[in-house]
């Protein structure tokens, strides 16, 4: 049963947010989840199954970020294939991971390459953490060997910096002070912890090292093991989230992010809503934790079970992307399969690189979690749209998508679907903090026009 929150209550003038939905991104399918933080923003990197995808089908990188854990902004592909075009074009863009050093990023990725063994791990650099992301070696750091997969990195207090990777064993590297080099050997984890199967994810808390890793194969969940130094040896200390059949693979990514620990990984929930048959079309979600008092790490329940609070507001007065989104879904029809998710918005690419949301269609809506409208509230609503109809509309509602209706904003036929255009409505009634849900209205199922930023005046 896919979960989401609903909306934020409002019990005696007091607002209590809304939990982040699972999965979090809806707009196309993610997986291999590597969440960093930087300047205040949590930068979630992820990989990409196709929607066509059966087997593994992953060309590209992609790139969402939030600061409240709750709404996630599409920032685009960040990196592809092509960025390294030495490697097969065709397929294997797995799970990938980037770390800040000396104000440049290292996006370290598992490609292949022609021939068996095929697997290696090629390393790209990017002068801002929205990339774009360029070779940075023009061959891989490390392979051809089997099994070389999942790369994860970490710096330690010392400023030293360690590579792991692997399935079904768990190799290591330390990297030299410049990220794309390393001068010693490959170094084989000889007891690797038990119930490892691949995607590790190697970090430093309060003087301990963790790694989590997706658990053995098949259905896999998520353990973890400690250590006292950042090369082992590693001790299994148990599952951070049980093997569930709901799940034939997973990833975990874990961060520390304003005062609270977080944990990312993926299910198949949209997969299912779609279809009964199994694909590789997964989707990250997350759920928050405390650690124990002796820093181990409890057992949670599965993402159904399981979420993160939202932390802060939205602020309506400033642009916002339209493609910052809690969730997005239609409204059910007659006609659809009895699941409560069924595809909304996506989003889409301009040549000069602006991401926007595109797919709307009669019935499709946005939920943004957690608008911050205040006293008096907003009296103005601006968007950013293109159209080649007329016959589109955006109503706004509080808190559900047939909640109170606070807005509507005629979409006419701008010129084209890339003839942007600012329009305005009046607004009435918007005060407070509520969950803003965006409904697009129109006729028949085309897209109606696309969408690029909003925003609120008082």
């Amino acid at each position: 049963m896919l979960r989401m929150a609903m909306g934020a209550a409002l019990l005696g003038g007091v607002w209590f947010p809304v939990s982040a939905s699972d999965p979090i991104i809806q707009t196309r399918f993610t997986a291999d989840p590597a969440p960093m933080v930087f300047d205040g923003t949590v930068y979630l990197y992820t990989s990409h199954d196709e929607d066509d995808a059966a087997g593994f089908k992953m060309v590209d990188w992609r790139l969402y970020t939030s600061t409240d854990m709750v709404n996630w902004t599409d920032r685009g592909a960040v990196a592809s294939l092509k960025t390294f075009p030495w490697a097969v074009q065709s397929n294997d863009a797995w799970a990938p991971q980037v770390i800040e050093r000396g104000g440049k990023f290292y996006l370290y990725a598992p490609v292949s390459v022609p021939g068996n063994p095929k697997n290696v791990i090629a390393v790209a650099v990017a002068d801002r953490p929205e990339g774009p992301f360029r070779d940075a070696l023009g061959h891989p750091l490390a392979g051809p060997a089997d099994g070389f997969f999942d790369p994860t990195v970490a710096i330690d207090d010392d400023g030293e910096a360690y590579l792991y990777w692997g399935n079904p064993n768990l190799w290591y590297v330390k990297l030299n002070k410049d990220m794309i080099s390393y001068s010693g050997k490959i170094e084989k984890i000889e007891r690797r912890p038990a119930d490892y199967q691949e995607g590790p994810w190697f970090y430093k808390h309060l003087g301990k090292y963790y790694m989590a890793f997706a658990s053995t194969c098949c259905p896999e969940g998520i353990g973890y093991a400690m250590s006292d130094r950042p090369t082992g040896p590693w001790t299994h200390k148990g599952q951070i989230m049980e093997h569930n059949a709901a799940s034939t693979g997973n990833h975990p990514g874990i961060i520390d992010y304003k005062g609270g620990t977080y944990l990312f990984g993926f299910d198949y929930e949209l997969n299912f809503a779609l279809t009964p048959i199994h694909h590789e079309r997964r989707s990250v979600t997350v759920a928050k934790f405390d650690y124990n008092p002796d820093g181990t790490i409890p057992a949670l329940g599965w993402w159904n079970r399981t979420s993160a609070p939202q932390i802060g507001t939205l602020d309506p007065y400033q642009t916002v992307e339209a493609e910052t989104i809690a969730w997005t879904s239609r409204i059910k029809r007659d006609r659809d399969r009895p699941f409560y998710w069924a595809p909304g918005v996506t989003t889409a690419t301009s040549e000069a690189g602006d991401v926007y949301v595109t797919r709307i269609t009669d019935l499709s809506y946005i939920k943004i979690a957690g608008v911050a409208f205040g006293e008096p509230g907003a009296s103005r609503f601006s968007a950013k749209v293109a159209s080649a109809e007329e016959s589109g509309s955006i109503e706004l509602h509080l808190d559900k998508a047939d909640g109170q209706l606070i807005a509507k904003l005629p979409v006419g036929a701008t010129g084209g679907l890339d003839a942007w255009r600012t329009i305005t409505t009046q607004v009435s009634g918007a005060t407070g903090t509520h969950d803003l849900f965006m409904v697009f209205r129109g006729k028949g199922d085309q897209p109606l026009f696309n969408f690029d930023q909003w925003q609120f005046a008082r």
